[in-house]
């Protein structure tokens, strides 16, 4: 998702979060257009509340790669009001734009990573860890054990850093890179991620920006 767009998910989310009610026509739109696979659509539906249930959503939504965005938008078809408040805040931010310019930014097209091969091959550095750590939200902890980290040592993350998922995550992958070595290359990282469902822009954004 392009930061733009997190921004303003970011800026409206107490709105958003007290105004929706994603179960009835926003989880089925956005399982449809292939933005949420079937357990995440579980894990909203799974929440006690409507408000926690509109908050996992809002976590989910910036690593649903680059369409994330226009589609959310498009499934407020019943909350005309809040779509037209998100749209006038990012045209204020971005000075312009209208839905139809919310698309994949340039460096993504489809769901092919358009990293190149020579930066695919490169061992990821503790910045371009920590920015990931940030995107991978609830399924840091499937990538992990996909990379070959070891279920007690998923389990000295969450235990040394209980407060924060992002910080467990960004241990996570630290230990992945030391016992790995060399071999712990982005490309590594990509097929983990897709491997998790988590769009090939995530690790994009992590990487260019």
């Amino acid at each position: 998702m392009d930061p733009a767009h997190r921004a303003v998910l970011r800026r409206f989310r107490v709105k958003l979060s007290d105004q929706l009610l994603v179960t009835d026509t926003i989880l089925p739109f956005l399982f449809q257009e292939g933005i949420l696979t079937e357990a995440q659509v579980q894990q909203v539906e799974s929440q006690p509340t409507d408000k926690q249930k509109n908050l996992k959503l809002l976590d989910l939504l910036p690593n649903r790669g680059p369409r994330a965005f226009s589609v959310f938008l498009d499934a407020l078809r019943d909350y005309s009001w809040i779509r037209e408040q998100l749209e006038l805040e990012l045209r204020n931010t971005s000075g312009g734009g209208s839905p139809d310019d919310f698309a994949a930014p340039s460096c993504c097209h489809g769901d092919r990573c358009q990293l190149p091969d020579s930066v695919l091959q490169k061992v990821p550095s503790d910045q371009e860890l920590s920015r990931l750590a940030s995107r991978l939200g609830a399924e840091w902890e499937e990538v992990l054990l996909d990379l070959g980290v070891s279920a007690e040592a998923l389990y000295r993350c969450r235990s040394d850093h209980i407060l924060s998922s992002q910080a467990a995550a960004l241990a996570g992958l630290v230990l992945w890179r030391r016992s790995e070595g060399k071999k712990a290359t982005l490309a590594r990282l990509l097929q983990s991620l897709e491997t998790a469902d988590i769009h090939p822009s995530v690790l994009e954004d992590a990487v260019m920006r």
